[in-house]
């Protein structure tokens, strides 16, 4: 049977728990950071020295660890991308933005454990030579920017943070920014404008990579708050340890944002690839399944930017066989493992981690209506297809679902989606609001074709219909 594995998530909701310093202390806080500040120096066969940093940069690209963020990119090929031979200095931000629509992972570890995001983050400066780090944290997140204030204080006073911390030699200090609630700011380089007190427009790559020419133009690594804390655990128990948690290429433990039509919405860690998407939504051990009555009609496997699968599609996947020769096989939807290379492989992604449920009581038109407002919305309106394309369809969809729509609407919206991706914007939210647009109704065509022709036909119905003249006007025209 399967069964959530709780490694960032271990203490988070036992009783008696807190977010405070003392309470981390007593449960192995900060023991991380000890063991990779005392990292000693090792000598290499060819006379080369291997510093403590390189040894952990090493851990994490043994590790396999890939950003839990979205993109499902190696951690360590990402900070090996950092130009540390510029001169300048290097930062690191922790994206703490958490702006997709059904993800509510982040957020449990800011409210609940605080300190080990906080101790990820100094084992990854250290790594990396930081000396100045940003925590950027979502406006609406009151509540959370007071907790991480109170746990970085608490931090200082320990000397985990500020200068020559616990005698290492080493200087860090972390200062925490509030954004204003703007989705733009999960993508990095939008991220990073928004912390220069500028307008969020995302940069151009290249020449602008963050790695390269970050914040104030100089050498920066983005990483989730959730692939920071998996850099504590990865400093503790090693990069091999790490690597044999999940599977090959999608090692370690995710955090599931699970949401919709389930008996028990939450959020659940899972080895990466160890559970399927329909045991996270049918084990009583997670979602417990639907709603008493209902059918399942679609999943939304990654967030609201993911493409969504449909009740019942299946896929031809490479699978390995004991044998270990790769050969084709056909998987349900119900039946793909949850990690970031199967989804990808069924033409969807895990994102955000976020699986957000949709039952046979789900109006799909509406539902897309409700996503399309949004990215419409969110658009920072840098790019003409996006800003214009996001709205068109936003306004397509509006019709659908107050009466105006047209037969014709489901074309019209597949031809302003596809041409709005494929690297026609500065981003990729031009891929995040194209996507459920060209999935939604490439999957259920026939509901949106069924609402615009019922709209035709009643405009129809009323333009023919013939209503009496009331007895005054007929008085007035003198007729009897």
């Amino acid at each position: 049977m399967p069964q959530e594995f709780r490694q960032i998530l271990k203490y988070a909701d036992q009783l008696g728990y807190t977010p405070d310093m003392e309470c981390y202390l007593r449960h192995g806080g900060y023991e991380a950071l000890k063991k990779a500040l005392a990292t000693a120096p090792k000598s290499l066969p060819d006379g080369k020295t291997f510093s403590g940093p390189e040894q952990l940069r090493d851990e994490v690209r043994i590790s396999g660890l890939r950003g839990r963020g979205g993109a499902g990119f190696s951690c360590g090929l990402k900070w090996s991308f950092v130009d540390r031979k510029s001169g300048k200095p290097i930062y690191l931000i922790c994206n703490a933005d958490e702006s997709e629509p059904g993800t509510f992972k982040d957020k449990q570890i800011i409210f609940k454990d605080p300190h080990q995001m906080l101790e990820g983050m100094i084992i990854a400066c250290y790594a990396n030579d930081v000396h100045l780090a940003y925590i950027y944290i979502r406006g609406e997140f009151m509540e959370g920017a007071r907790v991480l204030k109170r746990a970085l204080a608490a931090a200082r006073g320990k000397n985990f943070l500020g200068k020559n911390i616990l005698g290492s030699g080493y200087d860090l200090d972390i200062w925490l920014h509030r954004g204003a609630g703007a989705y733009i700011c999960g993508e990095e380089t939008g991220l990073i404008e928004s912390l220069e007190g500028k307008r969020a427009y995302p940069r151009i790559k290249p020449p602008y990579f963050p790695a390269v020419l970050g914040l104030y133009m100089c050498p920066t690594i983005v990483n989730n708050v959730e692939t920071l804390c998996a850099v504590k655990h990865i400093a503790a128990m090693g990069g091999a340890e790490y690597a044999k948690l999940g599977t090959p290429n999608n090692t370690g433990t995710r955090i599931v944002s699970l949401s919709g039509h389930v008996k028990k919405p939450g959020y659940y860690e899972v080895e990466v690839g160890k559970v399927s998407i329909g045991q996270l939504i049918n084990d009583p051990a997670f979602g417990g399944g639907l709603l008493d009555g209902r059918k399942l009609k679609a999943v939304i496997p990654g967030g609201s930017s993911a493409k969504v699968f449909k009740a019942g599609e299946k896929f031809k996947l490479k699978r390995r066989g004991p044998d270990g020769k790769e050969a084709e096989q056909e998987v349900d939807m119900l039946d793909l493992p949850y990690d970031f290379d199967s989804l990808i492989a069924a033409g969807s992604m895990s994102g955000s981690g976020a699986i957000i449920v949709l039952d046979d009581s789900t109006d799909i038109v509406e539902a897309l209506s409700n996503i399309a407002e949004f990215y419409a919305h969110e658009s920072c309106g840098q790019c003409t297809p996006c800003r214009e394309g996001s709205l068109w369809m936003s306004k397509a969809l509006h019709r659908l679902t107050h009466g105006q729509g047209r037969k014709h609407d489901a074309d019209y919206l597949i031809k302003i989606a596809d041409n709005i991706p494929g690297g026609r914007t500065i981003c990729a939210f031009g891929e995040a609001c194209a996507w459920p647009v060209q999935s939604f109704v490439g999957k259920f065509k026939d509901e949106f074709i069924a609402r615009g022709e019922a709209d035709e036909q009643h405009r129809r119905a009323s333009t023919h219909s013939v209503v009496p003249a009331s007895e005054m006007e007929m008085a007035a025209s003198g007729v009897k």
